[in-house]
């Protein structure tokens, strides 16, 4: 039966015509998440469903479209607050057991004598509709992080608004299926313990998690409340699950590699096998090849292939491939519809190297809050900083060496909480000298240092072109490998973490063209995804920022995985 099919025979009237569907949602305040303000979604706006002839059975029928079995109760008079914009409906009279709200009586859409005082509330029995697929569903409060595939990671839950991990403690195969079960996954695979799937960061929530295994959340498992000397991130743990077999990589290979792990993409296109082409492509679309093919993370993503053994595939059958490298196969990214590229031989085709562990960069968020303060600098001590681009375009036509600079300075403290070292993607011989300071630069643009205005408008950056990268310190036990006096290697190790002080030159935004004001801080780390890592979602921080002309101050410093989509979105 279709919501297309005729009312029963008692119908009162007949249905109006189903233009198109409306949507559904509760809100309102104070509410579980199984209750509200039920507000509907009709010709481009929301609106609200008046009280009047108001029953369970339409509350049923309600609930039903917002995935609950069936409705409890229902309310009157704006018990869940008053809402804005249309009455959709009123006068809504239904038998409890039609598809949708439209197939009940009503005086039809937007035609109501009511206020916005008599807006109708549900409360649901908090059941779904197994199957039932919906932004309405409830914000799940246990996420996998730093996984390389779908269905594997460090075990994440959500308490007092604030992310933590899982101690390893007893971890079982049990307590792993619940989590992957919580998910919309099968059973778990593997129950993972030692960080297996990098250390976390912040609180750790949990500890000696004895679940039965049919539990349907981890929180109604038996578990002990964390104490600092319990457990360390070391002991994260993590799981793999039981995911649907897609057969994804049936459609890609990796050919002429010194490894298993590298070679030049070859992609499935109807019954043709083909190269990609090279151009613009970055970390992010060899990630998904990387993911697609099983082999973990992408190391590094090839432009010329040159060097490698050649198949005899040489017609290029994708081109234009862009990423927003969450995907599970590269025929999931934007493509040409035409294959159109300026290099179409074999040896300049895409190419990865991926690699079954990496690197995991975190800023240390409370440091940058609590380091931050202005200095004006005089000209005569910038000459440096402007030779490596480190102050604003007004600086140049600044009268040298009299003057000086607004600087909003602070601390940076990054973190490798992965599996794998982070290292410059560029190798030593093309590391740039910067005699000024004495040191080189082994990445172009490892940080973006920005300030916002309220609206998110770029207002001023910290231009930190380059970075040399080096263990500053290290957890107890972990010995340091980079240091950047002498030409040494550079990269951060794991379980190390590179410090930028805050009297560093060029640790700073330039705000000397700034006027007093409410800003936004704004931190990305690698921002180009120049080096690959297991998690992305954790580089990008912002703080509220007070600036009242003299001092200034930071507070709601906070990183997060929407924010950086935010981010990525806008870039």
């Amino acid at each position: 039966q279709t919501l297309l099919s005729p009312p029963p025979p008692h119908h009162p009237t007949p249905p109006h015509h189903l233009t198109s569907d409306p949507q559904f949602r509760l809100v309102g305040y104070p509410r579980k998440h199984n209750e509200g303000r039920i507000e509907v979604f009709y010709k481009g706006e929301w609106g609200t469903i008046c009280d009047d002839d108001f029953s369970l059975s339409n509350a049923n029928v309600l609930c039903r479209q917002l995935g609950f079995v069936s409705a409890t109760g229902w309310t009157h008079s704006a018990k869940y607050g008053k809402g804005l914009g249309k009455i959709w409906l009123d006068n809504v009279q239904c038998n409890g057991g039609e598809k949708s709200i439209e197939l009940c009586k009503s005086r039809g859409w937007g035609n109501s004598d009511c206020t916005h005082d008599e807006d109708a509330g549900v409360i649901c029995k908090d059941e779904r509709l197994p199957g039932f697929v919906d932004s309405n569903v409830i914000d799940s409060t246990v996420r996998l992080k730093g996984g390389a595939k779908l269905g594997e990671g460090r075990v994440e839950v959500l308490k007092n608004n604030e992310w933590g991990t899982v101690c390893d403690d007893r971890w079982t195969l049990l307590s792993a299926s619940v989590v992957c079960r919580e998910l919309g996954f099968g059973s778990a695979k593997e129950a993972l313990t030692g960080a297996r799937m990098g250390e976390g960061m912040g609180p750790i929530h949990m500890n000696e998690v004895q679940c039965l295994g049919t539990e349907k959340s981890m929180w109604n498992c038996g578990f002990k409340n964390i104490t600092s000397e319990d457990c360390q991130h070391l002991e994260d743990a993590a799981v793999r699950c039981n995911t649907p077999y897609m057969a994804l990589e049936n459609s890609v290979r990796i050919v002429g590699g010194r490894t298993y792990y590298e070679g030049r993409v070859e992609v499935q296109v109807g019954a043709r096998w083909g190269t990609v082409c090279s151009a613009s492509w970055t970390t992010k679309e060899a990630m998904v090849v990387c993911r697609q093919l099983g082999l973990g993370y992408s190391m590094h993503a090839i432009t010329e292939t040159w060097y490698w053994d050649s198949s005899n595939v040489t017609e290029m059958v994708m081109s234009g491939v862009k990423c927003t490298g969450s995907e599970m196969s590269l025929s999931h990214c934007q493509h040409h519809k035409t294959v159109s590229c300026q290099k179409t031989a074999a040896k300049f085709s895409a190419g990865v190297i991926c690699s079954e562990t990496a690197s995991d960069l975190v800023l240390n968020a409370p440091l940058v809050q609590q380091s931050v303060y202005i200095e004006d600098r005089p000209l005569h001590m910038l000459y440096c900083a402007a030779e490596e681009n480190c102050l604003s375009k007004s600086a140049a036509s600044a009268n040298w060496p009299y003057g000086h600079r607004r600087l909003l300075r602070f601390s940076s403290q990054i973190h490798n909480i992965g599996r794998a070292d982070f290292r410059p993607k560029a190798g030593r011989h093309s590391w740039v000298w910067h005699a000024c300071h004495g040191h080189y630069h082994s990445m172009d643009i490892f940080t973006h240092y920005d300030l916002l205005s309220s609206n998110g408008t770029k207002v001023a950056e910290g231009h930190k072109a380059s970075f040399c990268l080096e263990d500053t310190e290290c957890h107890e036990g972990i010995s340091k490998r980079y240091e950047c006096a002498n030409f040494g290697e550079q990269g951060i190790t794991v379980g190390c973490w590179d410090l930028y002080r805050h009297d560093i030159d060029c640790q700073w935004i330039d705000i000397t063209d700034i006027k007093p004001g409410n800003y936004i801080l704004q931190i990305v780390i690698n921002p180009n995804f120049e080096v690959a890592e297991s998690d992305f979602t954790n580089n990008a921080m912002k703080c509220n920022c007070k600036y009242d002309g003299h001092r200034i101050w930071l507070h709601n410093c906070h990183m997060g995985e929407k924010l950086y989509s935010e981010i990525c979105h806008l870039s």
